[in-house]
C-alpha cells in the first residue's frame, strides 16, 4: 500500500468543495496513476475515517496561447480529482 502522500496531492479548498464537505463529501487532487482502491486506503489511513464511495473526475487541460514564443498553442496537462464520500458522522478537518 502506498502512503497517502503518494496518492493524494492536496485537498481542494473551493466554495463548492466546502459546501460538499458539509454533506460528508470531500474533494482531493490526485497524483497521476492513483486508482479508487488506493485513494480509499490513503484517506482512511491518513484521516482515520471510513470511506463509503470514491468517484474519480478527469479535468481536461485548457488550450493556451503563449505570447512569449510567437503565439504557439499548447495544452495544459489533464488533472484528476477524487470525490470521497464518508460514512455518516465521520468528518475531516482540512486547514
Amino acid at each position: 500500500m502506498k502512503p497517502a502522500s503518494q496518492v493524494i496531492a492536496r485537498p481542494v479548498l473551493t466554495e463548492k468543495a466546502t459546501a460538499l464537505a458539509a454533506e460528508g463529501r470531500y474533494v482531493f487532487d490526485l497524483v497521476p496513476g492513483a486508482d479508487r482502491r488506493q485513494v480509499k486506503a490513503a484517506v482512511e489511513s491518513a484521516f482515520k475515517v471510513t470511506v463509503t464511495k470514491v468517484n474519480i473526475l478527469i479535468r481536461k487541460g485548457k488550450v493556451r496561447r503563449s505570447r512569449l514564443s510567437g503565439g504557439s498553442v499548447f495544452r495544459e496537462t489533464d488533472t484528476r480529482r477524487a470525490l470521497v464520500t464518508l460514512k455518516k458522522g465521520d468528518t475531516i478537518t482540512l486547514a
